[in-house]
């Protein structure tokens, strides 16, 4: 990696220093005692999961990566399975992972490396969108169109309106 591109992704590093920090100090704190608090954290906290690893499967599979070439290193713009929801699933699984472990634990320290984890990768995803529109061009600007950056709750919305309208072009 490029000194250049490491000092760009520098403030996300630092957002994963917190991130690591906030999942360390969770097993030394009590738990909260909002028990509905919980379940919905551990609910994010899935979500995480599943944003943070589907786009490993999806981008091999749908971004013609060379053999040997790491996930990242598509050929093509990928479109389908999870990337038909958000633009960027991987940054969205950093903010849904440390508001998880901010509602399960419900403690103040948690919450405190928690908020600027999530605000120091934001300049990170900008950066994503301008690699993409420099690897892609007007093909991922028009996917950018249809598909919300981190918004999944409008991503699915979108979708669902995009399969809608295929049906109603069939019949």
């Amino acid at each position: 990696m490029s000194k250049l591109i490491w000092k760009q992704h520098i403030l996300s590093s630092v957002a994963g220093v917190f991130s690591i920090a906030q999942l360390v100090t969770i097993f030394f704190l009590p738990g909260g005692d909002m028990k509905i608090l919980r379940i919905i954290g551990w609910i994010f906290w899935a979500m995480s999961v599943v944003f943070g690893w589907l786009p490993m499967y999806h981008l091999r599979k749908y971004g013609s990566v060379t053999n040997g070439q790491s996930y990242m290193h598509t050929q093509q713009l990928v479109n389908k399975g999870i990337y038909s929801i958000v633009r960027h699933p991987q940054y969205l699984a950093l903010p849904l992972f440390n508001i998880g472990l901010m509602l399960i634990s419900q403690h103040w320290l948690i919450i405190a490396l928690g908020i600027p984890a999530i605000l120091l990768m934001i300049p990170d995803l900008h950066l994503a969108d301008q690699e993409g529109l420099e690897k892609f061009g007007d093909t991922y600007r028009k996917y950018a169109e249809q598909v919300p950056k981190l918004n999944f709750v409008l991503g699915i919305f979108r979708l669902l309106k995009r399969k809608l309208r295929r049906i109603d072009e069939i019949e």
